[in-house]
C-alpha cells in the first residue's frame, strides 16, 4: 500500500472485490437489500480499520472475514430473526441455469457455520487454509464442516430428484 492513500487502495478493492462481497453477503443473509447494506459496512469498517491491514492475508480473505463479521451481527438483531429470510430464485444474485439455482438454494438451507464454509470454498473460491483463516476456525475444522455440509447438500438434492422421478 505505499504511496496510496487509505482511499485509493479502498477504491481498488472496491472495484475488485466489491460484487465478490455483495455475492457472498446475500448468499448467507439471503436478503438483497441487507445483503447491500452489509456490503456497504464491510468497506466502510475496512476503511477505518485500514491501518492495521497488514499484509499478512490477501484482501480479499481480509474484507471476506470484515463481511461476514458483519453479516453474524446482522444475523443476531431480533429484527432479522423475526423476519422471513427466505429467498427466491429470482432474488439471487446470479445469474445462473436452474440446476444451479436449485443447488443454491439448498445452499441457503444449510446451517449457518455449513453455509458458510461452502460459499467461500466453492462461491468464493477460496483454499480451505482461507476459509479457516477467514472464519477464524482450524483447517480440521473448515474441512469437518464441509464434508458435514457436503454430505447433507448430497441428502438433499437426491431427495429432491426422487421426488422429481
Amino acid at each position: 500500500m505505499t504511496g496510496y492513500t487509505k482511499d485509493d487502495t479502498l477504491s481498488e478493492w472496491l472495484t475488485a472485490y466489491g460484487d465478490l462481497i455483495n455475492r457472498t453477503c446475500c448468499l448467507i443473509l439471503g436478503d438483497r437489500a441487507l445483503a447491500e447494506d452489509a456490503a456497504q459496512e464491510t468497506f466502510i469498517r475496512a476503511w477505518k480499520s485500514m491501518a492495521q491491514y497488514k499484509g499478512d492475508a490477501s484482501p480479499k480473505t481480509w474484507l471476506t472475514r470484515i463481511a461476514i463479521n458483519v453479516c453474524r451481527n446482522i444475523r443476531r438483531t431480533a429484527w432479522f430473526r423475526r423476519n422471513d429470510r427466505s429467498i427466491s430464485p429470482e432474488d439471487l444474485p446470479l445469474s445462473a441455469p436452474d440446476e444451479d439455482r436449485t443447488l443454491l438454494l439448498t445452499v441457503q438451507q444449510l446451517p449457518e457455520k455449513h453455509r458458510q464454509v461452502v460459499i467461500l470454498r466453492y462461491y468464493q473460491g477460496m483454499s480451505l487454509d482461507e476459509a479457516a483463516k477467514v472464519l477464524g476456525i482450524s483447517r480440521s475444522a473448515a474441512h469437518h464442516r464441509l464434508q458435514k455440509a457436503l454430505q447433507a447438500l448430497r441428502i438433499d438434492l437426491d431427495e429432491g430428484r426422487d421426488e422429481h422421478d
